[in-house]
């Protein structure tokens, strides 16, 4: 599986460099983001701008990533999805559980503003 990752103290951005994310490539994925929730990583940017295709193994691997996201109080925030990826998460009624934005910047203004959240409920607990 062809991928990059660039860590930074808020967040971790994953960019996927493969042009279909499905059953060859999907177990790689969900065990690097077993590693990732492991090492502390709680907010990922997957970025998906490469992506022309997923079948329902690549669905449960970004699945697998919003658990482990959440469980950790963190955010999986999904960009740059193409028509046919959109179109599977819409038929599988999932754009209200997932995280979509158009942009990697405007996932991490995310993050952030989702990072202050957590500050101010934390302050009043």
């Amino acid at each position: 599986m062809k991928y990059t990752i660039d860590k930074k103290e808020n967040y971790t951005i994953i960019t996927i460099d493969e042009k279909k994310l499905d059953t060859s490539i999907a177990p790689d994925l969900k065990s690097e983001f077993v590693k990732l929730n492991a090492e502390g990583i709680t907010n990922l940017i997957l970025d998906l701008n490469n992506v022309k295709y997923t079948d329902s193994s690549g669905l449960s691997s970004i699945l697998i990533a919003n658990r482990l996201c959440n469980s950790s109080n963190g955010l999986l925030i999904m960009t740059g999805l193409q028509d046919h990826v959109m179109k599977l998460i819409t038929i599988s009624k999932l754009e209200s559980v997932l995280n979509i934005l158009p942009t990697v910047e405007e996932a991490i203004d995310r993050v952030f503003l989702h990072e202050i959240e957590q500050d101010l409920t934390n302050k009043e607990d």
